[in-house]
């Protein structure tokens, strides 16, 4: 009975408080552990603060700070002396050719791009109506010249007339005078002495008396007949001259749309936009191709804000997207009096409806001091000027 009293199993409560102390010394450990670990990171976070520490360190990083923070303001002290937008533009005055005469074109010697020079013949029109024209105001002009001729010589003619019809009534009026006397010294004799003058004789002085006068009034009314030929003599001379003035008149006019037949440039340029060809009817006013001068400024719209210290004649450098690789040196010419906005066909009405207030821009003329030699220049291209404003 005491043997088998002495092999009986342990008790479990006493299993159960082993376990617990397994679970105990386990936990130290891991917390030992996590407290090693705490102890190593201190340590490299000490060691890294050391070296954040050391004189060299902090010099360098001083150091590295100033040359930063001059970089920065040398960079804010450069940038504020100058203007600079995307917003610009080659500008041109395109020159627009049109015939001035209706007309067939019959050759053109302008192609697509070419550089042509002032006076060069760019387009033929047909010239046979502009020349049968002017044939016809020749012919006119001789007609005129004739006419002149003709009414040169009927001046001279009433001049003959009147100066032979003013001698007749001289000579009327002599007579008439004569007749007058003679006729009052009958009178008078025979007041004085009747028997000494016959009745015969006072009838016959009254009759040439009567006689002469009427002579000498017609000799007066040739005279005055006279006169009215050479005023309208005159008048047909004046006449006969305007119409050949006229026809000069013509004449050049011919002779100039005889010129007109050849379209030439007006400028120094170079072709674009070319809408002619051989065979097409052409009317004046027709546009017919454009020439891009050779002379081109740059428009640039700056904010308002940007123009508070530009001015005419600040220098500027004006870069083009076309070639990159070239940097023009150009000038502020001028300032566009008014936003952009003011001139466009449908203007803002800001006194309707609600307002926001929006930065306008105004363009500024910039003027090229240089031209590329390789890097052509057109209406339209984009460029980016900066203007010196310090």
């Amino acid at each position: 009975m005491s043997d088998s009293s002495s092999s009986s199993p342990p008790d479990e409560g006493s299993g159960r408080d082993d376990n617990n102390h397994r679970h105990d010394r386990d936990r130290r450990d891991e917390n030992d552990s996590e407290n090693d670990e705490t102890v190593e990171s201190g340590q490299r976070a000490r060691k890294r603060n050391d070296w954040l520490r050391q004189p060299k360190v902090l010099i360098t990083g001083g150091v590295v700070l100033l040359v930063i923070s001059g970089a920065v303001l040398l960079w804010w002290w450069h940038a504020r002396q100058f203007e600079d937008t995307d917003d610009a533009f080659i500008d041109a005055r395109v020159v627009r050719v049109s015939p001035r005469i209706s007309g067939q074109v019959t050759g053109v010697h302008a192609e697509d791009n070419q550089l042509v020079r002032t006076g060069d013949i760019l387009v033929d029109i047909d010239p046979a109506d502009v020349r049968a024209m002017l044939d016809q105001i020749h012919a006119q002009e001789m007609q005129a010249e004739t006419a002149l001729g003709q009414a040169q010589a009927d001046v001279s003619l009433a001049e003959a007339q009147y100066t032979q019809a003013i001698a007749n009534a001289k000579g009327a009026d002599a007579q008439a005078v004569n007749a007058a006397q003679d006729l009052k010294r009958y009178r008078t004799l025979q007041a004085s002495t009747p028997q000494a003058v016959a009745q015969g004789q006072i009838d016959q002085a009254v009759a040439a008396a009567r006689s002469a006068a009427a002579q000498r009034d017609a000799a007066l009314q040739q005279a005055k007949s006279a006169t009215a030929q050479i005023a309208a003599a005159t008048a047909a001379v004046a006449g006969a001259q305007a119409r050949i003035d006229t026809a000069r008149a013509q004449v050049k006019q011919a002779q100039l749309n005889l010129e007109y037949t050849r379209v030439v440039a007006p400028v120094d340029g170079h072709i674009a936009r070319r809408t002619v060809a051989v065979g097409t009817y052409v009317s004046p006013g027709q546009q017919m191709l454009a020439i891009v001068p050779l002379r081109v400024w740059v428009t640039a719209n700056f904010k308002e804000t940007q123009l508070a210290r530009m001015q005419v004649g600040q220098s500027v450098t004006v870069k083009i997207d076309a070639c990159p690789d070239v940097d023009l040196r150009a000038h502020v010419d001028s300032l566009q009096r008014g936003a952009g906005q003011a001139f466009a066909l449908l203007p803002p009405e800001n006194a309707t409806g609600n307002y926001i207030k929006v930065v306008q821009r105004v363009p500024v003329k910039i003027i090229l001091d240089e031209y590329p030699r390789r890097c052509p220049l057109g209406p339209g291209m984009s460029v980016e000027p900066r203007v010196q404003v310090r």
